[in-house]
């Protein structure tokens, strides 16, 4: 079946169920496997051999998150000020995430949660949870909280496109199989990002995005892309 020949609604339901700044800071609590070691055949190899892959890619991510950081400069301005003037705390929640080849990394997002809310808690699923903040009910429904994601990409640390950037906790416990999601850089948006699939529990994610690496290119990343600004603009035009 053609790779985003149907509707990405649809994708999911058709999967079938089956660091330069890397420190001891970072992996003193977990025990991750410091690359992958599963054998990279078939399609994985073909795709993750291609230029697009090894150069392109990355070169791609570095211009655009140039470009979309002095775009949005005066945006995340405004809104690191309004989060300090309706809440204490820092403007930004900084978090460990699992990246490319399991090295680890410290991702950001603007701050949408009170402070005394508990890191590991589990995650809202309405902005009327009284654990948002007024201003991050906003950022929430808008997506806005991930700009600051663009200086992961700046750094080559997560890619525009690509698998959820997992927790360390859950990724420690991940079959080979499933640790191949870590071939690639993770994403600021992604195949699963955009599926049915991530109503669900995180695992069940892992084959979408499998399935992304298993078709990754420039085309089809450049689709997700137009579709991720579609459901952007959908989800906040009135």
């Amino acid at each position: 079946m053609p790779f985003l020949s149907r509707s990405i609604d649809q994708i999911g339901k058709d999967v079938s169920k089956t660091g330069a700044h890397r420190d001891e800071s970072l992996t003193a609590s977990f025990d991750l496997q410091t690359s992958i070691k599963t054998p990279k055949t078939g399609i994985l190899v073909e795709r993750l051999s291609s230029f697009y892959a090894k150069r392109g890619k990355h070169l791609f991510d570095t211009v655009a998150a140039f470009f979309l950081i002095l775009i949005f400069a005066p945006l995340m301005v405004l809104i690191a000020i309004l989060i300090k003037l309706t809440s204490r705390g820092s403007v930004f929640f900084s978090h460990k995430r699992v990246g490319l080849n399991n090295e680890l990394f410290i991702i950001h997002k603007f701050r949408s949660l009170h402070v005394d809310t508990p890191t590991y808690s589990e995650k809202p699923d309405s902005t009327e949870d009284r654990r948002i903040t007024s201003i991050g009910k906003w950022l929430r429904k808008t997506s806005l909280d991930e700009l600051p994601q663009l200086f992961n990409v700046l750094k080559g640390e997560m890619s525009l496109v690509g698998p959820r950037p997992e927790m360390p906790f859950l990724a420690k416990d991940y079959e080979a199989s499933e640790n191949q999601r870590h071939l690639v850089r993770p994403g600021m948006t992604g195949l699963w990002q955009l599926s049915p699939r991530r109503r669900g529990t995180i695992r069940e994610g892992i084959p979408v995005d499998l399935e992304y690496i298993e078709n990754l290119s420039f085309w089809n990343d450049f689709k997700i892309l137009l579709r991720t600004f579609k459901v952007f603009w959908d989800n906040n035009t009135y």
